[in-house]
């Protein structure tokens, strides 16, 4: 509701003056007819999903049902009359209170398939402005109802098939709605057009065929080895799609396509030229601005800038003659986003992952729900009743009824019993919430950016005291450096070492400490998978075996210097291991730390990340530390400097921290991490 397109349609719907002191719904609509016609056999319909425009984004993107099924269509036969959409009609919001509202047509979320049959445009032609099939890295004039109908009145078909790329003997279904212009209302398709189309369908493939043209068909097949076997020695990261033969595959779906993009960049690096790396960093840079949930004339001007260098550094395809022409609808679309974000607002709201999110859940579970005999009836019903659950489940949850059961009441109190005759220490008593490998979206308020806490199970086999865990590290410091952690703790800072220190003030703890594998993180990030309030819970692991399997490390970003912007006020750290202690009847969670420093004091010019090593001390050795986990800000992920030879077959994953030196703080793992990285230049 923040773009130009809803206050244009205000002030159009303002000129009646019945319509005056009414609400406008701008109603969002979406299809996809591909899903329906595996699950029901019927060509000739497909699913129709609803949603209104009143919504914020982070709604939409949260997936609570604020994307309905609403019909099986096949092309419909109507009155053409539309009264509230003119005229003002009242209805109960869901406050209680009653409201006049005028609805209106607004975005259409499609793929490219769907948005040329929506707006009567032959495939290959732009459905939103008037480039023309050969030369759409052109700019053009957008399409318009007027100027279209004007040329169905004057031309034959077959002309306007050919010189206009309309098919003129059908007519779009907006024709008959009031203030209703189908091509200004297809929304961009993120996820077709860029993560599907432009990254994996066009340049993923021109790598390949860009290797096999300038080395040969043997090296270049060799070349390709080395990029598979550098993606499957990525390090683990919480949501992180394997890959664990590369990336060559029959079967590709969208979560594919996201997670390679998270990886590829580097992978590359050593084995193609600047221009490439640059294309595909530039790509990955607009990828991530235009799914940003808020959008400001900077990033705008951002946007631009990304679109200006695609189009400058893939020119090294074409001088190569691995590709002809860059005459491609979804290469083209990219030109329309500024415009687009400028008319719609914030366009990860509106991508087609939100309405395909909803294909399992209203078409193929259903299906299957169904004994297969005239399936489509059975669907509906079936859809009914889960909404009508879901409306029940919302009603009880507001009224307190779902909070908890009998059983989860019993055992809070014993464990409060329990923690009052043992000394409080039932924070680690009982079982964990942080037991998924990925992470998840939570249903709170947006109250605070950023906060770690340490899981509550406890690691029985592991150390039980601060020696053992220094022996299982292989770190003989670890005393030390806990000593120290206890006199910043104590803002006992005036001294130089721990030496000058008498013996008086000197920290006093007890040798025994519980491990903890994993710690949870919560942040806000509306653009990633969160909840209703944008908000985010993601699983930091350190153990020397996750799930009876290998080794998991995390690493993290540091809040050392909260007054610095981005990365400049950041550091990097890798977790070895967390634990709590008692000191002087007070529990500290954190975790004991192994430091990285930044190469240079700005990113790689053609990545555009950070890089970073070890940091050591003065006698050459790991820099470690006791942090608090209070400290820790996000996750974060690295991944090698490959440089230009090929990599040995044996390193697995969970080899990569310790194989290599020099790392890349990889910003693309994900939408929060490309905006904490790129918020100091970009």
């Amino acid at each position: 509701m923040s773009g130009d397109w809803v206050w244009t349609q205000a002030d159009i719907i303002s000129r009646d003056s019945t319509t005056h002191r009414s609400t406008f719904i701008p109603i969002i609509l979406g299809s996809d007819k591909m899903t329906v016609s595996v699950a029901t056999g019927q060509n000739n319909y497909y699913p129709l999903y609803l949603s209104i425009g009143n919504m914020s984004n982070k709604v939409h993107c949260a997936h609570h049902n604020s994307v309905a099924l609403i019909a099986f269509l096949a092309i419909p036969h109507t009155d053409k009359e539309h009264p509230a959409m003119t005229k003002p009609t009242v209805m109960r919001f869901s406050d209680g209170h009653y409201h006049h509202i005028i609805f209106g047509l607004s975005p259409y979320i499609a793929n490219y398939e769907e948005q040329v049959l929506l707006a009567c445009i032959v495939r290959g032609w732009c459905a939103k402005c008037l480039a023309m099939r050969q030369e759409l890295n052109t700019d053009a004039l957008y399409w318009s109802r007027k100027h279209a109908e004007a040329l169905i009145e004057e031309f034959d078909l077959k002309t306007l098939w050919d010189a206009y790329g309309i098919v003129g003997d059908t007519i779009p279904f907006t024709s008959s709605f009031p203030r209703a212009n189908i091509y200004q209302l297809i929304a961009p398709d993120i996820l077709h057009q860029i993560i599907k189309g432009m990254f994996k369908d066009h340049l993923v493939e021109w790598v390949e065929s860009y290797l096999k043209t300038m080395h040969g068909t043997t090296k270049a097949n060799a070349i390709l080895d080395d990029i598979d076997q550098r993606i499957m020695a990525v390090a683990p990261f919480a949501g992180l799609h394997r890959f664990p033969e590369g990336c060559h595959f029959k079967q590709w779906t969208g979560n594919d396509s996201k997670a390679l993009m998270k990886v590829y960049l580097p992978a590359i690096e050593g084995h193609v030229p600047t221009e490439v790396v640059r294309t595909f960093r530039t790509l990955l840079e607009f990828t991530y601005l235009v799914h940003r949930n808020v959008l400001t004339e900077e990033t705008l001007v951002a946007i631009q800038d990304t679109i200006d260098h695609f189009h400058k550094y893939r020119e090294i395809f074409r001088q190569s003659g691995t590709i002809q022409t860059f005459s491609l609808p979804c290469q083209h679309a990219m030109k329309h986003y500024p415009d687009l974000i400028c008319l719609f607002g914030a366009l990860n709201g509106l991508c087609t992952s939100i309405t395909e999110s909803k294909h399992i859940d209203a078409v193929k579970d259903p299906y299957w729900w169904t004994n297969c005999n005239k399936p489509l009836g059975q669907m509906l019903i079936i859809n009914q009743h889960l909404d009508k659950l879901a409306a029940s489940r919302r009603d009880f949850n507001e009224q307190g009824m779902l909070e908890g059961n009998c059983l989860m009441a019993t055992m809070q109190l014993l464990l409060t019993q329990d923690g009052r005759e043992n000394g409080g220490t039932s924070q680690v008593l009982g079982s964990s919430p942080h037991n998924k490998d990925n992470g998840e979206a939570v249903d709170c308020p947006t109250s605070i950016e950023a906060h770690v806490e340490l899981a509550r199970t406890t690691q029985m086999k592991q150390a039980r005291t601060v020696t053992d865990l220094a022996i299982e590290l292989s770190l003989s410091r670890l005393p030390t450096i806990l000593e120290e952690f206890l006199l910043q703790q104590a803002n006992a800072e005036d001294y130089c070492n721990l030496c000058d220190i008498p013996l008086s003030e000197c920290p006093i703890y007890g040798n025994k400490i519980t491990v903890i594998n994993s710690a949870a993180a919560l942040f806000y990030a509306p653009s990633d998978i969160s909840g209703i309030g944008g908000m985010q819970c993601e699983y930091i692991r350190s153990c020397h075996s996750w799930q009876n399997g290998p080794p998991w490390y995390d690493c993290a970003f540091v809040n050392t210097n909260p007054g610095l912007k981005g990365m400049h006020g950041l550091d990097v750290v890798c977790i070895l291991g967390f634990f709590s202690f008692v000191s002087q009847s007070k529990c500290y969670p954190c975790t004991v730390v192994q430091w990285f420093d930044h190469v240079r004091d700005d990113p790689d010019v053609d990545m555009g990340m950070w890089i970073v090593h070890p940091a050591l001390t003065a006698n050459r050795h790991l820099a470690t530390a006791v942090i608090h986990v209070d400290t820790i800000y996000h996750v974060a992920h690295l991944i090698p400097l490959y440089g230009t030879h090929p990599i040995p077959r044996t390193i697995k994953l969970h080899h990569s921290y310790d194989t290599f030196t020099t790392f890349y703080m990889n910003r693309f793992i994900d939408h929060h991490a490309f905006s904490l990285l790129s918020d100091s230049y970009l």
